[in-house]
């Protein structure tokens, strides 16, 4: 077992693991961040998606030996994050989800994408989401919510909308 500290939604933290313990592993089953999900386990359906060091991954693929030292945001965590609020709002209003299991990955990676690009259209958002997969919704309402949400970050937005961010 290696002792591994990290920051984990602002907090430093520091967990006695193997070292070829997942990260989705170390969330749900140590710090019960629940909203990480686990699905396919291989990296392909993006429900694990976290931010690392400002970089959306999925937690399933990474090992607890590749944490040592980064910033890990789980959806949990997104609450401190104006932009990910923003992005809620539009998901919300657009009905984006039906049974939600996807969501906070889909969250996830729009965040990480308009944390580093307020500007992004369609083609950024589409890139964006490649590896997040949805079982439910045909994806329309998810690309109108994050739409939706482009428009609303794009500067100048909040003082046309009234929105004070």
């Amino acid at each position: 077992m290696s002792a591994i500290a990290f920051r984990l939604n602002g907090e430093m933290r520091s967990i006695a693991t193997p070292a070829e313990t997942r990260l989705s592993e170390i969330l749900r089953d140590q710090y019960l961040q629940t909203a990480t999900k686990v699905a396919c386990g291989i990296g392909r359906c993006g429900a694990c998606t976290v931010m690392m060091n400002g970089q959306a991954v999925n937690a399933c693929l990474v090992m607890a030996w590749q944490i040592e030292g980064a910033d890990i945001v789980s959806p949990e965590g997104l609450g401190a994050f104006e932009t990910a609020r923003i992005v809620k709002a539009a998901l919300i209003e657009e009905n984006a989800f039906q049974c939600g299991y996807c969501a906070p990955g889909f969250l996830m990676a729009l965040t990480v994408l308009f944390l580093s690009n307020r500007q992004a259209g369609e083609p950024e958002i589409l890139s964006a989401l490649e590896g997040n997969l949805c079982r439910c919704t045909g994806y329309h309402s998810i690309l109108r919510g994050a739409l939706s949400a482009a428009n609303r970050l794009r500067p100048g937005a909040a003082s046309e909308t009234g929105d004070p961010s």
